[in-house]
């Protein structure tokens, strides 16, 4: 078919314009591939190499004992303001464990961590508590719970903090969506505004296995 000549003439004009317009699109996108890139990064972790392995895209903790403690996988770099978007499995659905976020390493020898986290595993899916500052900071419905979660399953989780409000769902119903500008317990100290984020694996267990897969991670607090 032959064009008319004002498309042909116009055609160049046309292609350098969708050109640019895709290129002025790209930063967005590129933009959380290299945040969640720099994430990963194996030099921004750091926990016990014998529990803990780093893949393409996610994380892995496996116990074949006990280990009689929590323990946890702890990126070196701390964020504030962020979102947060990964598949998480319980093998078998046995043990419990959780995302950390806004935290701190208090035995940097065990990798013990305290602060809010994001709990994954029966009963607390999840919901905000607060290890070791005091306990739940906002459990989930339990009727949510049961509607949502696939307890052998990958389920699809969804973290986002930005200033004092924590918002968490779990395969796209909101478990949590609340300002928590203190942390629980009879001191209400304020919530710490930034932090490490780390993944734990429980004590309690004979053996567990936790796998977060298809992480994406943009920092908002750029």
């Amino acid at each position: 078919m032959r064009l008319p000549r004002l498309l042909l003439s116009t055609a160049p004009l046309f292609a350098a314009a969708l050109v640019f317009a895709l290129a002025g699109s790209a930063p967005a996108r590129s933009a959380l591939a290299d945040d969640t890139a720099d994430f990963l990064n194996p030099q921004n972790w750091e926990g016990r190499s014998d529990l803990w392995t780093l893949t393409s895209n996610g994380v892995v903790g496996e116990t074949k004992e006990d280990p009689k403690y929590n323990t946890f996988f702890c990126s070196k770099k701390k964020y504030s303001d962020f979102e947060m978007s990964c598949k998480v499995q319980l093998r078998d659905g046995v043990g419990n464990s959780g995302v950390q976020i806004r935290s701190q390493v208090f035995d940097a020898k065990l990798f013990k961590v305290k602060g809010p986290q994001v709990d994954v595993g029966k009963g607390y899916w999840g919901s905000l508590y607060g290890e070791g500052v005091g306990g739940m900071m906002k459990a989930s419905d339990p009727k949510l719970i049961a509607k949502a979660v696939k307890e052998t399953e990958f389920n699809d989780y969804y973290i986002l903090a930005k200033g004092t409000h924590i918002t968490v769902k779990v395969n796209g119903e909101t478990m949590v969506d609340n300002d928590f500008p203190t942390l629980p317990g009879k001191d209400a100290k304020p919530a710490p505004t930034d932090g490490i984020i780390a993944f734990q694996i429980h004590a309690g267990y004979k053996a567990m296995r936790v796998e977060f897969k298809d992480i994406t991670f943009k920092d908002l607090s750029k």
